[in-house]
């Protein structure tokens, strides 16, 4: 067990380095050459960079170091040491990339903007997955929201907001525009990462034909399922709960299964970020 353990987190850390790297190079070939801008700390210090002409690399690590303490003490030992690889890998990449040639040029801005989105978006994600960070702003945000009736997300955005606002001054209104798509798109892609492309749904059903429908959801979906006892508050009637994870694809064929066994069921649908363990796996059906 002790040599998977040292396996997995020198698999995670390989994985950060490449994720940091693919990010720095989305930076110096892509965006940076353009006049685009990342959020948070990363959109700070390639400001700074352009505005006092200090390298780039530098400022990243230099203004991301409170924030990794802080995610030593909210977070833990792992994810601080994980985000300095991360962040120190980015640094390096954005030194030893940053006289390569760009790939794409200001006469198309639409591509600039996706291309680098997609590329960062990917950086990132790999790095967030495998228990680190790139960006400071994100633990910020996080301890912010313990103190303010407000949510990570909402705080994130009201911190980007200033910084492309700043950007606006630096870049003029266009730059400050595409530098907010981008982050926009890279966000959309960190999400699918993360999550994947076919996000999972938990879903609860109360009927009184709870061992038809669990059959039926086995049998003609593929998936498992789990009972439990409930009781009505109105009707104090007691009957089986159904509780099963299924892919977004499969949301619409699980209603219609439903359906035609209870029209009147209670179907309550959630979003599930990550499913581990268990025996989430599609059994083949026929």
């Amino acid at each position: 067990m002790q040599k998977n353990k040292v396996a997995d987190k020198v698999r995670r850390i390989i994985l950060i380095v490449i994720g940091a790297a693919i990010a720095g190079y989305a930076l110096e070939a892509v965006l940076i050459p353009n006049s685009v801008i990342d959020g948070g700390v990363t959109g700070v210090s390639i400001m700074g960079t352009y505005l006092f002409n200090i390298p780039l690399g530098l400022l990243l690590f230099i203004l991301n170091i409170p924030f990794v303490y802080i995610g030593y003490k909210q977070v833990g030992k792992t994810f601080a040491i994980m985000s300095i690889i991360g962040i120190a890998s980015l640094s390096i990449s954005t030194v030893l990339m940053h006289q390569i040639e760009p790939i794409l040029s200001a006469k198309d801005p639409l591509l600039v903007v996706i291309s680098g989105g997609v590329m960062l978006g990917i950086g990132i994600g790999v790095v967030l997955r495998n228990g680190g960070a790139l960006d400071g702003a994100e633990v910020l945000a996080v301890l912010v929201s313990r103190k303010v009736p407000f949510s990570v997300g909402d705080i994130i955005l009201f911190i980007n907001a200033f910084i492309f606002l700043g950007a606006g001054f630096i870049y003029g209104l266009e730059g400050a525009l595409y530098s907010a798509t981008t982050y926009y798109i890279a966000k959309i892609v960190i999400d699918v990462i993360q999550v994947g492309l076919e996000s999972s749904k938990s879903v609860r059903i109360v009927s009184k034909e709870s061992e038809e429908i669990g059959s039926a959801i086995q049998d003609r979906l593929g998936r498992g399922v789990t009972y439990s006892s409930g009781r009505g508050g109105f009707s104090n009637e007691t009957m089986d709960i159904v509780t099963c994870v299924i892919t977004r694809m499969e949301e619409n064929k699980l209603i219609t299964i439903i359906k035609e066994l209870d029209p009147g069921a209670f179907i309550v649908i959630t979003d599930v970020a990550e499913v581990r363990g268990g025996t989430f796996k599609k059994r083949d059906i026929h």
